[in-house]
């Protein structure tokens, strides 16, 4: 007998799948996710985003078979605060998440808290109490790094079960690194293997992925066969760097080959999974599959495409995401390889999104977000209604004489840069001038008004860090 918030799930569903045309079988069942966040892949790098120097042919099976997304944002160009605005469906900064986590110093040097509140929303929780089994398999990054070893446990978010990296507690894989130089492999732990809280393995970086994959696979066997809908994240902490790809995958052994070498494996390590799901007539037709980035890329190894900018930075190469959603039960199959390059839709929208398709929610928190379950099934070409707010990670202000923009906001065709107080304002058409190449200013002075007077309000309202006075010099990711 389910219970009665998944009886709701269930006339959700029904009422879904009127609206959607589902296929009738599988209206009677919650919808599985599967939410793949690949960490500082550039917007460019798969090859139906326009990468010629490596096909991605397994991702690209999804979006032939799915939809691709041109105009998907994150909500911070960096790890920390990108997965938190994910999983909460808010902004970072209102749970003080504004850059990476990192040691207990610096996080308070910054500004911003050690971990994230378990008090914040997430989607795995809202699901779970609609009797979800939810899975988090891969990089966290959350709490529990470096020497902060009293963070939660990713369990007290709403996850059953869990395997991570260095950036997290509970059982964990670190990798090793193996420069295929003929000497010992080096541990890289940034000091999670003195943390304890939970069991740890050694292995290849090369194999990383592939064992959070694995247990992602393990999780969904068993999953269907307590026939229990089930969300999880698989959150690969390829292609990070230090870039470690297998033999055979390096190349002339230049960043730029290494990460691409990375890359066409964790491709091929995701394929697996993917299969998993494609292969199961149950699973395919009740599963939805998104994946994404989580930031731009790192400058000289991934590409952020056609845009500006890249990790770190408010231009759109730091904070726009290639987006690809798959899922042949819920995607018209006259859709089947649709490309939307219209709407404007964020990782704040997918909490939101997935939960009203799961017919659950949250009635104690506002989000930031906004259920466009339409929209990420292909059924409307329309944007969020509301603008986008976006500030720097309060440690990433340039270098060499650089002075990178504090805030920006997105809002329909617009999109305006500036500092803290509104001084120095870009004005962009993205319309007409997607790389950010005219500052428009000077011929839309009520639009940059409108814009900066909204973008400062909205950065007033946040939490504040110390973005304008940290000036401790940077340290390496």
């Amino acid at each position: 007998m389910l219970p009665s918030r998944f009886l709701h799930s269930a006339a959700a569903l029904l009422a879904l799948a009127a609206s959607a045309q589902l296929p009738a079988a599988e209206a009677d069942r919650p919808p599985n996710f599967v939410i793949v966040f690949i960490d500082d892949m550039g917007w460019g790098d798969f090859s139906c985003f326009g990468n010629e120097d490596v096909e991605t042919e397994n991702v690209d099976r999804l979006a032939k078979e799915g939809l691709r997304f041109e105009q998907f944002y994150v909500a911070s160009p960096i790890c920390s605060p990108s997965r938190t605005a994910l999983l909460t469906g808010q902004y970072p900064q209102r749970w003080r998440i504004g850059s990476y986590l990192a040691d207990r110093k610096l996080n308070e040097n910054r500004g911003i808290a050690q971990w994230l509140d378990p008090a914040a929303p997430t989607l795995a929780r809202t699901l779970h109490e609609g009797g979800y089994a939810t899975g988090h398999f891969g990089k966290w990054h959350l709490g529990g790094q470096r020497d902060v070893g009293e963070a939660p446990l990713i369990g007290e978010y709403g996850f059953d079960e869990s395997l991570t990296n260095f950036e997290g507690l509970g059982p964990r894989v670190l990798p090793l690194l193996d420069d295929r130089d003929g000497k010992p492999a080096k541990k890289h732990a940034l000091g999670s293997d003195k943390l304890g809280r939970g069991p740890i393995d050694w292995a290849d970086r090369a194999d990383v992925t592939g064992a959070f994959v694995d247990a992602t696979i393990d999780f969904i066997d068993r999953a269907e066969q307590e026939e229990k809908p089930f969300f999880v994240n698989v959150w690969p902490d390829d292609v990070h760097s230090p870039f470690h790809p297998i033999a055979g995958r390096r190349g002339d052994g230049s960043k730029r080959a290494r990460y691409l070498g990375v890359l066409d494996s964790l491709d091929e390590t995701l394929g697996r999974l993917f299969d998993r799901v494609r292969e199961s007539q149950t699973l395919r037709d009740n599963t939805l599959i998104l994946v994404c980035s989580d930031n731009g890329p790192e400058p000289g190894a991934g590409s952020a495409g056609p845009f500006r900018g890249t990790k770190a930075q408010l231009y759109e190469g730091g904070i726009r995401s290639p987006l690809i959603v798959w899922g042949p039960g819920f995607v018209a199959t006259e859709k089947a390889g649709a490309v939307n390059r219209t709407s404007v839709l964020s990782t704040l929208d997918v909490a939101p999104t997935l939960a009203t398709m799961a017919g659950a929610s949250d009635a104690k928190h506002d989000l930031d977000g906004e259920a466009l379950t339409d929209v990420f099934l292909g059924k409307s070409d329309a944007s969020r209604s509301k603008p986008l707010f976006f500030r720097r990670p309060p440690d990433r202000d340039g270098g060499a004489g650089d002075d990178l923009p504090d805030l920006s906001v997105r809002d329909g065709k617009w999109k305006l840069l500036c500092e803290y107080d509104g001084s120095q304002p870009q004005l962009y058409d993205l319309t007409a001038d997607p790389g950010e190449t005219k500052n428009v200013v000077v011929q839309h002075p009520g639009v940059a008004a409108r814009l900066t007077a909204a973008l400062v309000t909205w950065h007033a309202s946040m939490p504040a860090d110390r973005g304008e006075t940290f000036r401790e010099p940077r340290r390496a990711r």
